[in-house]
């Protein structure tokens, strides 16, 4: 019984791959001209393409996107943007939410050995290796160097899915490091219903359905020194987690 019950959500799995990796034969060749136009102007490129490819993964799957604004939100403003990670679709879920501002994504390592579509990957995010101290203090370079050239950037600071029944995972340092070295405010994300649209535990949980994402108030890194990234980490964690409760994020228990 429990098997019958599985196969609409596997039956929907396999149609979301289809439109998933048609888009990615399109975009791939568009992808390798990209390339060769450097980091900056390329990769804008890469990023206008995979909103597209959100546009049209999430049209074809019937998930229905919409963002909230607690706070008026400054396209004109770079931001270090965090969000909670809870879900595979996090990715485009944030490609629809994030809209007329450049950016850049910190995405795991792995991902990049995926065939095709890890080209794409690795010309659109700043990849780190968790469980690599090194790796981990490079990317916090590669991020400050990107802020640098004039563009936001986007960190899940739980480092991976949050898989327990709390609002949010511990958070790293990372991004708060980034967001004082670099003077940087901080704008905090909710994504509160990726995790109902398509489960962490399986890729055969995909369902149709809405999707909101909530842009919290930014919080200011003025004056703040390393001394302060603690206290910072702290101040976003707060931010995030009554946030999650206020909107009722369906996994806390």
């Amino acid at each position: 019984m429990r098997l019958i019950r599985r196969i609409p959500g596997v039956l929907f799995t396999i149609y979301a791959f289809l439109p998933f990796t048609a888009f990615l034969l399109l975009a791939f060749p568009l992808v390798v001209i990209a390339s060769f136009f450097g980091k900056i102007r390329g990769g804008n490129f890469v990023y206008w393409l995979c909103q597209c490819w959100s546009d049209f993964v999430l049209f074809m799957l019937g998930i229905f996107h919409r963002n909230i604004q607690e706070s008026p939100h400054d396209r004109n403003r770079q931001y270090v943007f965090v969000f909670n990670h809870i879900s595979f679709l996090d990715i485009p879920i944030l490609f629809k939410t994030i809209r007329g501002q450049h950016f850049r994504i910190l995405g795991k390592a792995e991902m990049a050995k995926i065939p095709l579509f890890g080209y794409i990957y690795k010309n659109a995010v700043v990849m780190v290796e968790r469980d690599n101290p090194k790796n981990r203090a490079r990317s916090v370079k590669q991020l400050i160097s990107v802020i640098r050239k004039g563009i936001s950037i986007v960190v899940a600071p739980e480092g991976t899915f949050n898989m327990t029944d709390k609002p949010l995972k511990e958070f790293y340092d990372g991004a708060f490091k980034v967001a004082i070295e670099t003077q940087t405010p901080v704008k905090p994300i909710l994504i509160l219903d990726a995790y109902d649209r398509m489960h962490h535990s399986s890729i055969f949980s995909l369902r149709p359905g809405r999707s909101r994402s909530v842009f919290l108030e930014e919080i200011s890194v003025e004056g703040m020194t390393v001394n302060d990234i603690v206290s910072l980490r702290e101040k976003v964690y707060k931010a995030m987690e009554e946030g999650l409760i206020r909107y009722r994020a369906s996994w806390i228990k």
